[in-house]
């Protein structure tokens, strides 16, 4: 965990991406204060070919009817296969911010009661 945080800290400096930040604290906070999303919640507040973020776990309950490209801290077994039944994909941190270093267009499930979206 700690060498997700000392990266995402990092492609936040290098490419001037408050994003990157904002999820390292995340990652940092005790376990009981991270969300659980279920897929439903990612349907519902998606849209086709959306770059997700979820700073907590996904779970599988729901279904999702569109492809979208999706990076959890966690992700259970029935979800990862939805996301990607759906023709979506599933990135680690490291592969997201290589694909989009600014973070721009990133939505963010599960941070508040609502969706937050870069740029």
């Amino acid at each position: 965990m700690q060498k997700m945080v000392t990266e995402l800290k990092h492609a936040s400096r290098k490419n001037n991406a408050p994003i990157w930040s904002k999820l390292a604290k995340s990652l940092l906070k005790p376990s009981p204060t991270k969300k659980t999303v279920n897929i439903k919640k990612i349907n519902d507040f998606s849209e086709e070919s959306n770059i997700v973020v979820v700073p907590g776990k996904v779970l599988g309950m729901g279904n999702i009817s569109h492809k979208i490209t999706l990076c959890s801290f966690s992700i259970s077994t029935s979800a990862a296969k939805k996301i990607i039944e759906s023709g979506g994909q599933i990135l680690k941190f490291t592969e997201l911010i290589e694909k989009n270093p600014s973070g721009n267009g990133v939505k963010i499930i599960g941070w508040t009661k609502t969706s937050y979206k870069t740029g």
